[in-house]
């Protein structure tokens, strides 16, 4: 078909594939195919291929490293587009710039051998540079967004904007991508000087801290459900504003819906025990809401994206 061609034509028959199952590009190992798929790098491919799906009136999906994200076992219709790798340069004394496919472990090596500080906490984060603005990274009680001051976005109609961080609306998980679907294509992150030795002391500590606490040696999306807010979720005397200590205190912990598992190491995560699917994981995660709802009144929200169609699942 034309779209079809036109695909092959701007960016290649090596690149541009058809009914490409997706679960190879998100670290649930879960998902269905895409009608189409293709991988672009900086803010030119972008475009065009935002380009080319508006003109044939095709919806378009955007994944960035395939964290924090469920797609569903039916996969998902139109072109998917993977924004995959990148540049980073050093564009002030005091601020670097990533464009929005490189990773934030890359972007964390890349600071550590020049002096620049600021990122270093961040080793060990999964996903890309887009996935962590649109979503606002979060770790220890620091959120991504606290950090940047410049981001580039490109509305669904093409359009170029450079917005500042205070108009990003960033807030725990949440930016205004959230509402306005626009994509990332850099962003800018404020630095310092630092020791090169100190800096990677403070992301092997960052390191060391994800793998005591965290199941990582099993494919999951990150933390499930947003930790509550005790300013609005009336939390049961004693407990911490964790949704993990509720999924836990709720006995669930260990608990299976076919290979998607609540882990044990640490109950706000979802894992892949093997072979899950994702309507596996989608009913694991309503049990999970459901428990934690009847037995302390707490509503849990999801950080995970739903892509796909899930209807029915």
């Amino acid at each position: 078909m034309a779209f079809e061609e036109d695909l092959l034509v701007a960016f290649g028959a090596e690149r541009v594939r058809a009914g490409v199952p997706l679960a190879a590009f998100t670290t649930f190992r879960v998902g269905g195919p895409a009608d189409w798929f293709v991988e672009v790098r900086g803010r030119a491919e972008v475009l065009r291929a935002l380009d080319l799906a508006r003109g044939a009136g095709v919806p378009l999906t955007v994944l960035g490293g395939g964290s924090n994200v469920l797609i569903s076992d039916r996969g998902v219709r139109g072109l998917v587009i993977r924004i995959h790798g990148g540049e980073v340069e050093q564009v002030r004394d005091d601020l670097v710039r990533a464009e929005a496919g490189v990773t934030i472990n890359g972007l964390v090596r890349w600071t550590i051998p020049r002096g620049l500080a600021g990122l270093e906490m961040w080793a060990g984060t999964p996903g890309t540079v887009g996935g962590a603005v649109f979503g606002n990274a979060h770790f220890q009680g620091r959120l991504m967004g606290d950090g940047i001051e410049m981001v580039g976005l490109v509305a669904r109609e093409g359009t170029l904007a450079e917005v500042p961080a205070s108009e990003m609306e960033f807030s725990y998980d949440y930016s205004r991508l959230h509402r306005t679907r626009e994509l990332v294509v850099w962003a800018d992150f404020r630095v310092g000087r630092g020791e090169p030795s100190r800096l990677r002391e403070v992301a092997r500590r960052s390191l060391r801290f994800r793998k005591h606490t965290q199941p990582l040696q099993l494919p999951s999306a990150g933390c499930t459900f947003q930790n509550p807010d005790p300013a609005r979720d009336a939390l049961p005397p004693g407990v911490l504003p964790s949704a993990g200590a509720l999924i836990d205190l709720a006995g669930l912990k260990g608990t299976r819906i076919g290979g998607a598992m609540v882990s044990p190491t640490h109950a706000n995560f979802i894992v892949n025990a093997g072979g899950a699917r994702a309507a596996d994981v989608a009913a694991l995660i309503e049990r999970c809401r459901r428990a934690v709802q009847e037995r302390f009144g707490v509503a849990l929200r999801e950080e995970v994206e739903y892509v796909g169609d899930f209807g029915g699942d």
